[in-house]
């Protein structure tokens, strides 16, 4: 964590200096915005805390509850998402109050006694090597208080705007506020008042029933499977040996269940198998009770027992998924013509069932990938054809999860196979042990690969940094930081500031010797009318203010000291001047696991990995590959 660059501050460094002019009046809705959120669910308030780090940039955030979240529903917290809740400098309070879901446990009916189950296999949650961060437990109102705290410490100080309803959004305006929201006051002393605002952007994250999606003449289509399931928080007594672990329950007949311990080291989640609906019977799911699902779930687990003290929260679900046409308000032969002006991300566009895990999950990348969409466009770095990006990228992985959520819930809502019967059509037990490792990629949120567009390369030079996929997240590994020999996640060090990152990977030459492409490339960016660094970073603003450029070193740290390395790679920042030290990392050689091998990078050419805002891998290039670099980034920043 860097701080004190424009000068001592006592107290807690992580509340920056309010930017001037805020905070706005909380509970006073201005006349104009350049960005209104509505809902403050998972994809609200990731959109909201990227969009609070540009003060320059009028956010409000309107929730029709009339206060935060209390008590929230979703709870499995994927591997990307930690990285992602890394860029806010929370991924470590997420990490220490979560549970951690280290191994998942198979049980089926015993094959001598099919009313009882026993364990039929074990798996590691998390592949070995797939992310430095753990699966973790952590119910959603607890992640979205991280997020809240975060906006609240920001220069923009944001908060949301309490007990207001959106009743209409229209988008048909001219000027610089075109679209035009209405909303009432759902608390106060008079509830009835009406409301309205004039926005630049609205973004609906206001859930399935969205208000903003219907303002755009959007529907959610697909279809439900006409199977319930119940769902329970409880605090319980059992002598079932695996409750704190992820298990995966098969009976005999009487259903199954999806066990998910609970962060707190007491309180268990449990998925219960209720069966098939009528079709035709649409009160059926209304007619389930808590009782009926411990009850259920008591019957499953024979002969072990389960005496359930405290139910904190418990609903019943019918499985079903369901998805959007698009997610903005610009039809298919619109599209190119105009500027989307009208977002929805989140259940607003793309449900689904929970056992996968991923609803909160993919939520939460829908704002992560709108955000800085949004702040380039509205600061003037991008033009407006980049938010056109955001309907096309994110609606391809909300029906990847669509399409991988209906195997998924077919698979643990099938009875397990039994052996005395050959023609029985159940479900092997070892198949349920197999499909899960095999979707592990995807349930731990690295399966999304952005097909190539303005802001997303080729694979023409992908082969000089095999570990760093062209369209999939940037995957980190430990690093030694040359100034000061600190260990760190490469990954880590990234922020969500809305900035490029791009990480030089040394050559074999030393860094300060002649012919060093690493040298010629920093000066290539430093001094260059050609550079993007140069072209694209506002006269007066800092170095660092729009790309920030990473060296990774291939020798040793104590081989090497700071004079060595190109000055470019130390901006000189804010009114002091002060130097960064924190951009050039050497391999981790006491780990024994050095960054080039782990990730596959040419040790003779180097390489340069071009990483978006997101954290997702725009390009790779050769280290002297200034002409490409400069063309790929003409298409994504304006000057």
């Amino acid at each position: 964590m860097q701080f004190y660059l424009d000068g001592y501050h006592p107290g807690d460094p992580e509340l920056r200096p309010a930017a001037e002019g805020r905070p706005d009046s909380q509970g006073v809705m201005p006349d104009e915005v350049d960005v209104l959120v509505v809902g403050t669910g998972p994809a609200g308030v990731v959109l909201a805390a990227q969009l609070a780090e540009f003060p320059g940039i009028t956010t409000r955030v309107v929730e029709r509850r009339e206060g935060p979240l209390a008590l929230g529903q979703a709870d499995g917290v994927a591997c990307r998402t930690v990285e992602m809740f890394n860029a806010f400098g929370l991924a470590e309070r997420l990490v220490r109050e979560g549970y951690w879901v280290n191994e998942t446990v198979f049980w089926r009916p015993d094959d001598q006694d099919r009313s009882r189950i026993v364990r039929s296999g074990r798996v590691q949650d998390v592949a070995e090597g797939l992310s430095e961060y753990p699966h973790v437990i952590v119910n959603q109102a607890r992640m979205q208080d991280y997020l809240l705290e975060h906006m609240r410490k920001s220069p923009t100080r944001l908060e949301p705007d309490y007990g207001l309803e959106v009743t209409g959004v229209e988008a048909e305006g001219s000027g610089d506020y075109p679209v035009s929201v209405t909303m009432r006051r759902t608390n106060g002393e008079e509830p009835s008042e009406e409301v309205t605002v004039r926005a630049k952007y609205v973004v609906g994250c206001d859930g399935a029933r969205s208000s903003v999606r219907r303002s755009i003449g959007l529907e959610l289509r697909g279809d439900a499977r006409n199977h319930a399931w119940g769902v329970a928080d409880v605090l319980a007594i059992t002598d079932f040996p695996d409750v704190r672990f992820k298990a995966a329950i098969q009976s005999a007949q009487d259903g199954n269940i999806l066990l998910i311990p609970r962060e707190g080291g007491y309180l268990i989640r449990l998925y219960v198998d209720l069966g098939d609906l009528d079709p035709g019977d649409r009160e059926a799911r209304q007619r389930f009770t808590s009782d009926m699902i411990i009850e259920a779930a008591q019957r499953i687990l024979h002969p072990y027992t389960l005496e359930v003290k405290d139910i904190a929260w418990w609903s019943v679900y019918e499985v079903g998924q369901r998805i959007t046409d698009r997610f903005d308000d610009v039809a298919p032969e619109e599209r190119g013509q105009r500027t989307p002006r009208v977002f929805i991300a989140g259940d607003a566009c793309h449900t689904h069932s929970a056992k996968a895990g991923q609803g909160m999950n993919v939520s939460m990348q829908d704002g992560f990938n709108l955000g800085w969409k949004l702040a380039a466009v509205l600061e003037g770095r991008s033009p407006e054809s980049l938010l056109d990006t955001y309907s096309g990228e994110r609606h391809a992985v909300a029906q990847e999860l669509i399409d991988f959520d209906i195997r998924w819930s077919k698979t643990v809502s099938s009875r397990p196979k039994d052996p005395n019967r050959p023609d029985d059509e159940g479900l092997e037990p070892a198949e349920l042990e197999r499909q899960f490792v095999e979707a592990g990629r995807f349930t731990a949120g690295f399966a999304t690969d952005y097909t190539p567009s303005m802001i997303t390369g080729e694979d023409t030079h992908e082969h000089l940094a095999k570990g760093f996929p062209i369209g999939q997240r940037f995957y980190s590994a430990p690093v030694v930081r040359l100034a000061d020999a600190k260990p760190v996640g490469l990954g880590h060090t990234a922020r969500a500031d809305g900035r490029w990152r791009i990480y030089a990977f040394a050559d074999s030459a030393h860094p300060g010797a002649a012919g060093s492409r690493l040298a010629e490339l920093c000066r290539f960016l430093a001094e260059s009318e050609d550079s993007p660094v140069r072209r694209y970073t506002p006269a007066g603003a800092d170095a660092d203010a729009v790309f920030d450029v990473r060296a990774v070193l291939q020798q040793g740290h104590r081989e090497l000291d700071a004079n060595d390395v190109p000055s470019f790679l130390f901006p000189q920042k804010a009114p002091f001047g002060l130097k960064d030290y924190e951009k050039v990392f050497t391999p981790d050689q006491k780990s024994g696991e050095d960054i080039f091998d782990l990730r596959g990078i040419d040790r003779q050419q180097g390489a340069m990995v071009v990483v978006r805002p997101d954290q997702y891998v725009a390009h790779v290039l050769p280290l002297d590959a200034y002409q490409e670099l400069s063309d790929f980034f003409a298409g994504v920043l304006q000057e």
